[in-house]
């Protein structure tokens, strides 16, 4: 069988008392603040901010429209005509290759296979 037993010791240590809160007279209003004040944080959130829409500034300037290219003209497709034969006659200023990939790009083809009678918007070059 076990017992508590509460003893007082002359030699404890008293525990330390809690930090009580203290009504002032005269309220909040006793000591007004004097303009704003701004943290390390706070100051390191304006600069993230700021330096966010500066760039966001010279992204817009700097693409300058790059958005907004129109395509060049359509081209039908005629029966027995490859992708490669309109890449080589339309965009005669790239390699066929890139003529290829610029018109499946521009037409968001997954291959390069046409049919007759198939518009295929031709991008400018």
């Amino acid at each position: 069988m076990s017992a508590i037993a509460w003893e007082h010791l002359d030699g404890a240590v008293p525990m330390p008392r809690r930090p009580r809160l203290v009504v002032l007279e005269g309220g909040a209003a006793a000591e007004p603040e004097a303009g704003l004040r701004l943290t390390a944080r706070g100051r390191l959130v304006l600069l993230v901010l700021a330096a966010v829409v500066l760039a966001g500034v010279l992204g817009i300037r700097a693409t300058g429209g790059a958005g907004a290219v129109e395509p060049a003209h359509t081209v039908t497709v005629q029966g027995g005509q490859t992708l490669s034969q309109i890449a080589a006659a339309e965009l005669p200023n790239l390699s066929v290759d890139q003529g290829i990939i610029a018109i499946q790009v521009a037409n968001r083809m997954s291959s390069a296979r046409v049919s007759a009678g198939q518009q295929l918007v031709i991008p400018q070059g």
